[in-house]
């Protein structure tokens, strides 16, 4: 079931969130960014923050009062910001992250905003081709990565952003 999050929520969000991108836990899925970063993905204190915040809307996936996923979602000016694609690494693959994408698009109608945009780092191939095939498309714009004491870098190639946008 996909529900809003609440800040009741954030413990449990920030374990999974931190689990499917970094450290040993996140190996177990395909979507790991533990060969290029080290660190955490995220805190308490910023999830607090964001579930807080009236323009964004934390989407969580509950399965046997487990929560298995999650995505959030920033209303910016004409257009729906996605962020923090999460599915258990035990369970990606099974199909949970393109409910949550559905979910999303549903969301963006809802409000009335006519697309979703997202950054992804551009050594991800194979993430970034998973969001082709779900219908994003490359806009050509690239943004900074921005290297600090939760984001670090461990490898040698330059990492940057790209922006993916999918119309709905």
């Amino acid at each position: 079931m996909i529900t809003k999050a609440t800040v009741e929520d954030v413990s449990l969000l920030n374990t999974l969130i931190n689990s499917a991108y970094r450290g040993e836990s996140s190996k177990k899925g395909w979507t790991t960014e533990a060969n290029i970063l080290e660190g955490l993905r995220t805190t308490e204190q910023e999830l607090t923050e964001t579930i807080q915040n009236p323009k964004n809307t934390f989407l969580k996936f509950t399965e046997n009062n487990q929560i298995i996923g999650c995505v959030l979602l920033i209303e910016k000016e004409q257009q729906l910001y996605l962020g923090m694609l999460t599915v258990s690494p035990e369970l990606q693959n099974s199909g949970l992250g393109k409910k949550l994408l559905q979910q999303a698009e549903i969301h963006a109608s809802a409000m009335g905003l006519p697309k979703i945009v997202m950054t992804v780092i551009a050594v991800r191939e194979e993430l970034i081709a998973w969001y082709k095939r779900n219908g994003y498309k490359d806009t050509g714009a690239r943004e900074p990565f921005p290297a600090s004491d939760v984001h670090i870098p461990i490898t040698e190639q330059p990492l940057e952003f790209i922006v993916l946008e999918k119309k709905v």
